[in-house]
């Protein structure tokens, strides 16, 4: 019997070229028959970049989940081209699906520069990946989908700090199969990642009380600051300042093995219970 073949992580984020700054994509479920945002807002990044200077690195975007979007039909992506300057350049993204804008996201690019003033935070002191034998796998939204089995996921600690009550988790993420070289790949992988456990953080503290608690992204934002690649093992430390009026804020930054930060991100979503 020929051994099952493995889907490729790049696929997810392939799209379809229409026409001039138009693609088109499909994206597979989060919830139920609910596509998947971090999906949506990579697929928005790679749209985006796929109009840009292969010299420009894409350094910052901030997107609004507007409607859910389905996964029986097809998304539509159109960028409009705000700005080409000598070191920025800026791009807008709509994505379409049945006449309706699901999600909408600004995107920033920048020709690499080297700079002599640099500060970065310091990297928590948690165990490495290695030591963590267990995936995150019965947290993840629809740990059983085969899109999810292309991460690994592997919870380090998570807890609510009794010094400010801010609950914290740390997680140790990576695509799990090696990735092209191409810089624009790895910083939608990461989006793509960042999406699967972020807006947990801000849940974690009410988890205990009646009835089931859903998420829903309302937006997204992120910052890439330095080189990286999504197919090695970045810490994911997150942390929830707060939850108020059925939304909760999640923040968290990746870090290398080596301890350098290269990105953040911060995400509010809608807290529902039923």
């Amino acid at each position: 019997m020929a051994p099952e073949h493995k889907p490729d992580f790049a696929d997810l984020l392939t799209l379809d070229a229409v026409d001039r700054d138009i693609f088109r994509g499909r994206c597979h479920e989060g919830a139920p028959m609910r596509a998947f945002g971090g999906q949506v807002a990579a697929q928005a990044q790679i749209a985006a970049g796929r109009t840009v200077d292969p010299d420009r690195r894409m350094h910052s975007l901030h997107g609004y989940f507007l409607r859910p979007g389905r996964t029986d039909a097809p998304i539509v992506y159109l960028v409009e081209r705000l700005r080409e300057g000598r070191s920025f350049t800026t791009r807008r993204v709509s994505a379409v699906q049945d006449g309706e804008v699901i999600f909408s996201m600004s995107a920033s690019f920048q020709r690499p520069r080297d700079s002599d003033d640099s500060h970065q935070l310091r990297m928590p002191d948690v165990p490495g990946p290695d030591e963590q034998a267990r995936r995150w796998g019965p947290m993840l939204i629809a740990p059983d989908f085969p899109p999810f089995q292309l991460l690994d996921i592997r919870l380090v600690t998570s807890s609510v700090a009794p010094a400010d009550g801010m609950p914290r988790q740390y997680v140790w993420v990576r695509v799990d199969q090696p990735l092209s070289d191409d810089p624009l790949l790895h910083v939608c992988a990461l989006t793509y990642l960042s999406d699967v456990t972020l807006s947990t953080t801000a849940r974690r503290p009410h988890q205990a009380r009646p009835g089931r608690l859903d998420l829903v992204s309302l937006d997204h934002a992120m910052w890439f600051h330095r080189p990286f690649r999504a197919d090695d093992w970045l810490l994911f430390a997150q942390d929830s300042p707060t939850v108020g009026g059925t939304r909760g804020l999640s923040r968290g930054m990746f870090f290398t093995r080596d301890g350098e930060l290269v990105a953040s991100a911060v995400q509010e979503a809608g807290l529902l219970r039923h």
